[in-house]
């Protein structure tokens, strides 16, 4: 429709909301205030066509109406105040923003809000149960006290009211530019966070790497251990031609987890299941008991995480770490460990960001490679350059690990000079992700970027996987023909020599003599 707004349009206007918090708020706080409020915008316009939708099926009949609205995906609950002794109602409203917007210049908008979202979560426990549990709008100590709490709470209630801010299907026609503003929202949120971005965020053309890298199938079951706001997972699916798969991921911080709840709920991936804890110490995706097997397994975890659960590892009942128990200062191989044992026999696929001391690093780190590699799950190392992730410049790598692999061979990739030298930041241009996708689906060696090696090869490496032990990225020097440097220096002497000749002619005509 001629009236609809586009991606770039709604992406600004959203990101103009920030205006109110930032400079007062660390980003990786006023992030939660922003998705949030964006989240229960689009609810409300979503509920509202919905409610229009069934109010000209069923000639504004409202039984009829409200009915059919309880049988929706998402519930819009009536919040009802009642004064301090409990009995006489003084207000009742839907739980939505158009309700929260009426009300903005109440003294009481912080407690507003926590209400109608409590109210929310409520109607819609089933999907949304403890997603606003860590978000408090009537908090001191994050948004100032009453009188500038207030003012900042109606000015992004203001802000939310934009033109290019209106959800309803006329305005944006597809739900997919939701997604992506909410994507793109998290993506500047983790730019502005620095080193805490890694909590939440893994950089878009990494994500689109990885999925594409592990080829999912319609039907697949995909698994993330340590699954941030959902971005990755969600790249996954997409790479699914049909969409049919189910997503299941874990995260430890709290108000990430929440992100990454209505991350899902707003690409219409309600029934993803995405628990909240300690993947390393408790995990969650269990079935009968046992851990849940994934068809495709990927991460980004924490990279060298210190204190992750060492003391406890090799008592664990779902014996993950049976290869070895990783050091206690780097829980990089506890995380290849368990995602390795999550991925379905002989089919999963598993793909992994880590730094590069996993392919070189000895003691217990050593001893785990030797017996991934000699198991033959190893099919892929790639290195990736410097300075791609948020809040930390290291080069990275990916693993891909196959249980059906057949060929004892590894592919290595030396990914590491092939990029776009952004501001700040390294990024993944479109041709280099192709290029990376190619070489690993062809598997051979490719002169100065890719090498095919056998076993025996890596076995005389000592397991070690340092990427440029494989892949010889030496360049000669061009050879210098001196004889010829030689004559283009007498040449250039001589044509001086003309020059100040000729310029000590002009120089004598006009009566000057050289200084």
């Amino acid at each position: 429709m001629s009236n609809q707004l586009s991606q770039d349009q709604i992406n600004r206007a959203a990101w103009a909301a920030c205006d109110t918090f930032r400079g007062a708020l660390d980003p990786a706080n006023y992030k939660d205030y922003i998705l949030t409020m964006l989240f229960v915008k689009y609810m409300s316009d979503l509920w509202l066509d919905m409610k229009t939708d069934y109010e000209k099926r069923y000639a504004g009949d409202k039984v009829r109406v409200e009915r059919a609205l309880a049988r929706e995906r998402f519930i819009v609950p009536e919040v009802v105040l009642k004064d301090e002794k409990g009995g006489k109602v003084v207000d009742r409203f839907p739980a939505t923003y158009y309700s929260l917007y009426e009300r903005r210049d109440r003294t009481n908008i912080g407690e507003l809000i926590n209400i109608t979202l409590e109210r929310i979560e409520e109607a819609n426990k089933e999907k949304l149960e403890n997603v606003f549990r860590n978000i408090d709008f009537n908090s001191e100590p994050h948004l100032g006290q009453s009188r500038e709490r207030n003012r900042r709470l109606k000015s992004l209630l203001e802000d939310f009211h934009r033109e290019e801010l209106n959800f309803r299907k006329d305005h944006v026609g597809h739900l997919d530019i939701l997604g992506n503003t909410y994507e793109y929202l998290i993506g500047n949120f983790a730019a502005d966070a620095g080193k805490k971005a890694g909590e939440f965020y893994t950089p878009a053309y990494v994500s689109i790497l990885l999925a594409k890298l592990v080829r999912p199938k319609a039907g697949d079951r995909i698994g993330d251990p340590s699954c941030g706001s959902g971005s990755l997972l969600l790249k996954v699916a997409r790479e699914v031609p049909d969409g049919n798969c189910s997503l299941f991921g874990q995260e430890m911080n709290g108000s990430t987890w929440a992100l990454c709840r209505m991350n899902m709920f707003l690409h219409e991936r309600d029934s993803a299941r995405i628990e909240w804890g300690d993947t390393l110490n408790n995990p969650k995706l269990i079935e009968n008991d046992s851990l849940m097997k994934f068809n495709v397994v990927v991460a980004n975890p924490p990279f060298s995480l210190d204190k992750w659960g060492h003391e406890h590892a090799a008592g664990d009942k779902f014996n993950r770490f049976w290869r070895g128990v990783p050091p206690k200062s780097k829980a990089d191989y506890a995380f290849i460990s368990h995602m390795i044992e999550t991925a379905v026999e002989g089919t999963g696929r598993v793909a992994v960001v880590a730094p590069h001391g996993v392919l070189f690093r000895g003691g217990a780190e050593g001893k785990i490679r030797q017996k991934l590699i000699e198991d033959n799950l190893l099919e892929a190392v790639i290195g990736l350059p410097a300075n791609l992730f948020f809040g930390t410049g290291i080069p990275v790598a990916i693993l891909l690990f196959n249980k059906g692999k057949k060929a004892a061979d590894v592919l290595f990739v030396d990914a590491s000079r092939e990029f776009e030298d952004a501001k700040n930041q390294s990024k993944l241009r479109e041709q280099d992700i192709e290029k990376i996708i190619n070489t690993v689906r062809a598997g051979k060696t490719i002169a100065k970027y890719a090498y095919r090696a056998t076993l025996a090869e890596i076995r005389e490496n000592d397991f070690n996987l340092n990427i440029p032990r494989y892949v010889d990225t030496f360049e000669e020097e061009q050879e210098i023909d001196v004889v010829a440097v030689q004559r283009e220096i007498d040449q250039l002497e001589k044509e001086l020599a003309d020059v100040r000749q000729e310029m000590a002619g002009h120089l004598k005509e006009l009566g000057l003599t050289r200084p």
